[in-house]
């Protein structure tokens, strides 16, 4: 869920908004109210763009914002699950929950108007945007545009070579101050890629040590608090714990955010593993296929929903060594009771 916008007027009502309690970096959308904003080249972060900033302090008006871009047509796009941020304490929250901090690299996703940018940005990091719809992109460039800490790149996340272009970026070599190499990700994201988003950066422990997104409260849970043999079990949950160690942090409501959905959000953390600290299989793509599997005959026994792979007696005796019962079905396993049955499997 993001603040991108679009043309169709719905009604506009503006109430109960909060003022956010971190000011923003820069002068925020005078520009939205006398026309589209210029197209202003992106500007590639480097270095010498980290230090020494003193952004601009002024409080940063919702109201203002709002209003200013509804003058111009501009409105929350429901087909790509739109919404506007109203509560700037939500933004201090997921900073607050990924620790950003003077000298830190952050990708954004879906800045939209630049109100978590801003808060980023006033934490001391260097921020590179992604946004995808063009008006919005040239309105945070050029919100941020004096400052040199913000690169604005107008692509589709789900079909952006990420890893490529943070290798570009991020320092070759730990900084001499001895914080980490590594980019952080915080984002508050269209509900309806929250699940491609999570696939995509999870396994990137290599480039970012943590992750921090603004889920649908619902998806959140699933992915963080699904327990065994519920219904909300999938290989998603193998998955996520697989990669990163997740947190639900806390509970967003509906009411914070406009057009209003149907339902809540919540911040989840995930703190990304490194390569050598994920679980010991011989082949992860081997793995997640034998999981997928698994599920694909969720309410199966694994001896017949993996029998593709070996014969039902092989499947027993595996389970038995890996001390799972030989009815055991997917939704009995954890993350390392499927490691176990995986590596026992590929020596058969």
């Amino acid at each position: 869920m993001n603040s991108l916008l679009h043309s169709a007027p719905p009604a506009f009502p503006i109430t109960h908004i909060r003022a956010s309690t971190s000011p923003p970096a820069h002068d925020s959308l005078a520009a939205a109210s006398a026309g589209k904003p210029p197209r202003t080249p992106s500007r590639k972060l480097s270095a010498s763009t980290t230090s020494k900033r003193k952004p601009k302090v002024q409080e940063d008006d919702y109201r203002s914002t709002l209003e200013a871009l509804n003058s111009k047509g501009r409105f929350p796009r429901k087909s790509l699950g739109q919404h506007y941020m109203l509560d700037g304490s939500v933004n201090d929250e997921l900073v607050a929950a990924a620790n950003v901090k003077e000298g830190d690299t952050v990708l954004e996703i879906g800045p939209g108007t630049g109100s978590l940018t801003n808060v980023i940005v006033n934490a001391g990091a260097t921020v590179l945007a992604i946004e995808k719809d063009p008006y919005m992109a040239a309105l945070v460039r050029e919100r941020f545009a004096g400052l040199g800490c913000v690169e604005v790149l107008e692509k589709d996340f789900t079909r952006f070579d990420l890893c490529a272009h943070m290798s570009s970026i991020l320092p070759k070599e730990t900084p001499t101050d001895g914080n980490s190499s590594l980019a952080k990700v915080v984002a508050n994201i269209p509900f309806n890629i929250s699940t491609d988003v999570v696939k995509q950066l999870l396994p990137m422990g290599d480039v970012f040590s943590e992750v921090v997104l603004l889920l649908q409260d619902e998806a959140a849970l699933r992915l963080v608090g699904s327990s065994l043999d519920s219904s909300d079990y999938r290989p998603i949950n193998i998955f996520v714990n697989f990669y990163s160690d997740p947190e639900y942090k806390i509970k967003v409501s509906r009411t914070s955010f406009f057009p209003q959905p149907k339902v809540d959000a919540a911040i989840v953390s995930f703190k990304l593993k490194q390569t050598v600290d994920y679980p010991r299989v011989s082949s992860i793509k081997s793995f997640f296929s034998m999981v997928n599997s698994a599920f694909n005959g969720k309410r199966k026994m694994l001896r017949k929903s993996l029998q593709h792979i070996c014969s039902p007696s092989d499947i027993e005796s595996a389970l038995c060594a890996a001390d799972l019962l030989p009815t055991s079905r997917p939704e009995e396993l954890t993350l390392e009771d499927f490691v176990r049955l995986h590596n026992l499997l590929v020596k058969i």
